[in-house]
C-alpha cells in the first residue's frame, strides 16, 4: 500500500486559478516552500479554463513537485467552483484556501496546524498582511488566541476563506461554495464558524499576504456590482438564521451582516445602478432583508446612518433611501446637537416634520468617541493612584466630570464607583482595595476599570488604560494589601490582552510564579482529566514544590477551588496518593454538583494561589442531574490563562430543532 494512503497529508492547499499570470507562480511556490514540509502537504491547483498560460505554468511547476496536483476544468466564472473541485479531491486533515493572487508566509501552515492540534480547534486564522494597499482585518489579530469563538472575539469580522479549516467539519456540514461571482465565500465561512468546536488565532506571524493583481482583474473588483452580490448577501442572512436560534447571540452575528452586507452596499452601490434596476430589482430585496432580519435590538446597536437607512427601508421609502445614499458623504459631516443629555446627528431629515423620521434614527450619544489616557498608575502604600485625563470628542467641556468604575469580570456583582479629584491637567483617582466598595473591601476576583466621562449632561462609559504613557506598559507591581480583618490579600494590576487596565484581587488569574520567578509557586499542575469511572468528576494532578511539601506533611492543606462569576465557591482537599511520592497530589472535583455558570479553577495552599492551566485537549462531558441532561466544557478566559468550566443544562428541544433543520436541509440538497 502506498505511503500516501496510510498517512494522509496534514493540509490540503486548494488554489483556484483563472488567468492568474504572473501571480500564480508566487502563490504555488509559497505553498511548496512551507516549513511544514511537502511530505505533509498536498497542493491542489484548479485551472478554471484559463487562456493566458496559467494552466501551462501550473503543469510546469507540477513536473518538479510531486505534491502539486493540477486539475483543468471549463471556465465557471467564479472562484467557488474550482474550490469545490479541490474539496472533492482533498485528503488532508485540514484544508487551506489560497487565492492565486496571494501567497503564504513560509512558516504559516506549521504554525496554524500546531495551534489547531494543541487546542483542538476547527478553524485557525493566521494574521493577514497587505501588499499594495489592499484592506485587511486588524482587530482580530491584536494578540494570539489559542481558543476562542465568534461571540467573544472579532473573528466574525473576517469572512474570507483564507483560513485553516478542519476538513471533517467541512464534510460533516457538507459545505461547498455557491456559484456566485461575489460574496460566495461569506456563507461558507459563516456556516463553518457557527458550527466550529473552537477557533484559534495566530497573530504573531504574517501567515497570509493579500494583493491586487497587476492588471486589477481580481473578482472582488470586476464583479463588485449589486447584480453579482445579491444572492450572496441574501444567503448570508439565511445561513445565520439556519444555525442560530433567535436571541442575543443571533443578533450579535446578524449585526455584522446588517452593517456590511445590507447598509454598506445599499449606501455605496445602489446609487450606481439605473433608477429602474435600483427601484424594481434591488430595493425590494434590501427592504425585505431589513424587515425580516433587523430586530429592534440590532436596530438600537447599529450606527445612526445605518439606523436611518433601515427605518426608510422598513417604511418602503425608495426615493428617500436613494437620496440618503447619494448624499451620504456630504451629510456625514453635518455636525450634531446636544439636547437634554442626548446628542443628535444634524441630518437634513432630523426633526423635519415633512420627513417624518423619529429622533432615535439620529441619536449618536453612545457612539461619540472619548479621548482618554492613563498617565500614571502607582502604589501609595495600599492605595493604587491613577492619574489621567478624558474628554468626549466634539462636546464642549461644560460641567465636565470624570468618574472611575470597577466592574467584576464575568459577574453580576454591582459595579463599584470610585470618586476622582479633578485638576487642570486631568483627574486623580485613589483605589483602596480594602475600602473601595462603599467602605468594604473588593471581592476576590478580576476587576475591569472603566471611566464615566460627562459633559453637558452627556455620559459616556469606556474601558480605561488603552492609551498610556510609555512607562505604563505592564502596570505597577503586585502588592499585598491589608484588609479590614487584618489578612493580607495580594492585588495585581495588569494590562489585558486588549491593552486595558484591570485588577486581580487575590491572585485569581496571576499566580506568583508567572510574574515573580524569585517566589516559587507552591505547586505545579501536570494533568487535568475526567475520571474514567465517575461521571462528572474532574481530576487535577501535580506536584508540590520547595517547602510546600514539608508544610503539607506538617498538617498544611492543599485545596482545589472552583469559583463562579457570582462569587460562589466550592473546594475539595487534595490527596497525596500512596506510591506517588511525598510531593505528588491529586484533587477530584465533582463538577456534576456545580450549579450552572462559569467556574474558574485554582489551587490554594496557606493563602497562596496557583491557577489551574488548560493542559492538552480537555474535552467536554455530559451527565444527568435529576433526570435532566447537563454539560461541562472547558473555556480559556480572555483575561488570563486559567482553566474555566462552563456548566449548563442541555437544551434538548433546541438541539432537536437544529437536527431536524439539518436533516431537512440535507434532504433538500
Amino acid at each position: 500500500m502506498a505511503a500516501s494512503a496510510v498517512c494522509p497529508p496534514r493540509v490540503s492547499v486548494i488554489i483556484p486559478a483563472y488567468n492568474a499570470m504572473p501571480e500564480v507562480t508566487r502563490a504555488v511556490t509559497s505553498a511548496m516552500d512551507q516549513t511544514l514540509g511537502l511530505d505533509r502537504i498536498e497542493i491542489i491547483a484548479v485551472d478554471d479554463g484559463s487562456t493566458d498560460g496559467t494552466g501551462e505554468e501550473l503543469e510546469r511547476l507540477a513536473r518538479a513537485c510531486p505534491a502539486l496536483h493540477v486539475v483543468h476544468q471549463e471556465n465557471s466564472g467564479c472562484a467557488g467552483s474550482p474550490r469545490n473541485t479541490g474539496l472533492d479531491r482533498a485528503r488532508g486533515d485540514f484544508v487551506f484556501f489560497l487565492d492565486s493572487d496571494d501567497y503564504l508566509g513560509p512558516d504559516a501552515l506549521r504554525r496554524m496546524v500546531a495551534m489547531a492540534d494543541d487546542n483542538g480547534t476547527d478553524i485557525v486564522l493566521g494574521r493577514i498582511a497587505s501588499v499594495g494597499g489592499r484592506a485587511v482585518p486588524r482587530a482580530v489579530f491584536s494578540h494570539n488566541q489559542p481558543r476562542t469563538d465568534i461571540f467573544s472575539s472579532h473573528a466574525y469580522l473576517t469572512l474570507g476563506p483564507w483560513k485553516l479549516f478542519r476538513r471533517s467539519l467541512i464534510e460533516r456540514l457538507r459545505l461547498r461554495f455557491p456559484p456566485y461571482r461575489n460574496c460566495e465565500d461569506k456563507p461558507f465561512t459563516a456556516a463553518a464558524y457557527l458550527n466550529a468546536s473552537g477557533i484559534s488565532v495566530v497573530a504573531d506571524y504574517d501567515c497570509y499576504y493579500v494583493r491586487y493583481r497587476e492588471n486589477r482583474s481580481n473578482l472582488t473588483l470586476t464583479a463588485s456590482d449589486l447584480a453579482h452580490r445579491m444572492d450572496g448577501i441574501r444567503l448570508c442572512f439565511e445561513t445565520v438564521a439556519r444555525h442560530l436560534e433567535p436571541g442575543p447571540r443571533r443578533d450579535q452575528i446578524m449585526r455584522r451582516h446588517v452593517e456590511w452586507e445590507l447598509c454598506g452596499p445599499l449606501r455605496g452601490l445602489l446609487p450606481r445602478e439605473s433608477e429602474k434596476d435600483a427601484r424594481e430589482r434591488f430595493f425590494p430585496v434590501f427592504r425585505d432583508l431589513a424587515r425580516t432580519w433587523v430586530t429592534d435590538t440590532i436596530f438600537q446597536r447599529i450606527d445612526a446612518p445605518d439606523r436611518l437607512l433601515v427605518h426608510l427601508l422598513r417604511t418602503d421609502r425608495f426615493e428617500d433611501v436613494l437620496t440618503v445614499a447619494r448624499n451620504a458623504k456630504e451629510d456625514a459631516g453635518r455636525g450634531h446637537l446636544v439636547d437634554k443629555g442626548r446628542v443628535f446627528w444634524l441630518h437634513p431629515f432630523f426633526r423635519d416634520h415633512t420627513a417624518d423620521v423619529p429622533d432615535v434614527c439620529f441619536d449618536i450619544t453612545d457612539r461619540l468617541p472619548v479621548r482618554h489616557r492613563l498617565d500614571t498608575a502607582r502604589w501609595h502604600g495600599g492605595v493604587l493612584r491613577l492619574t489621567g485625563h478624558a474628554a468626549i470628542e466634539g462636546i464642549d467641556a461644560i460641567d465636565a466630570d470624570t468618574g472611575v468604575i470597577l466592574r467584576a469580570y464575568e459577574s453580576d456583582r454591582p459595579e463599584v464607583r470610585v470618586p476622582t479629584t479633578p485638576h487642570t491637567s486631568g483627574f486623580t483617582a485613589d483605589i483602596d482595595p480594602a475600602t473601595a466598595d462603599g467602605g468594604a473591601p473588593l471581592d476576590r476576583g478580576l476587576w475591569n476599570i472603566y471611566l464615566d466621562v460627562r459633559a453637558q449632561g452627556v455620559s459616556r462609559i469606556v474601558r480605561f488604560g488603552g492609551n498610556r504613557e510609555d512607562g505604563a506598559e505592564h502596570g505597577p507591581p503586585r502588592r499585598a494589601v491589608t484588609m479590614p480583618r487584618g489578612e493580607p490579600v495580594v492585588v495585581v494590576p495588569y494590562i489585558t490582552p486588549y491593552g486595558n487596565l484591570s485588577l486581580d484581587v487575590g491572585e485569581v488569574a496571576h499566580a506568583p510564579s508567572r510574574e515573580a520567578p524569585s517566589r516559587e509557586a507552591p505547586c505545579r499542575v501536570t494533568r487535568t482529566a475526567w475520571h474514567g469511572a465517575r461521571k462528572g468528576v474532574l481530576i487535577v494532578g501535580g506536584r508540590l514544590t520547595g517547602e510546600a511539601a514539608a508544610r503539607c506533611r506538617d498538617g498544611g492543606t492543599l485545596r482545589l477551588r472552583a469559583e463562579s462569576g457570582t462569587g460562589a465557591v466550592r473546594e475539595v482537599a487534595a490527596r497525596f496518593e500512596p506510591g506517588g511520592g511525598a510531593d505528588a497530589f491529586t484533587a477530584r472535583l465533582p463538577v456534576g454538583r456545580l450549579t450552572a455558570g462559569r467556574w474558574t479553577l485554582t489551587l490554594v495552599l496557606e493563602g497562596r494561589t496557583v491557577v489551574v492551566p488548560c493542559l492538552g485537549r480537555l474535552a467536554g462531558i455530559r451527565w444527568f442531574r435529576f433526570g435532566r441532561p447537563y454539560y461541562a466544557k472547558p473555556l480559556t478566559r480572555r483575561a488570563a490563562p486559567a482553566l474555566a468550566l462552563e456548566v449548563a443544562p442541555i437544551k434538548v428541544a433546541a438541539g432537536l430543532r437544529r437536527r431536524l433543520r439539518g436533516a431537512r436541509a440535507r434532504l433538500r440538497g
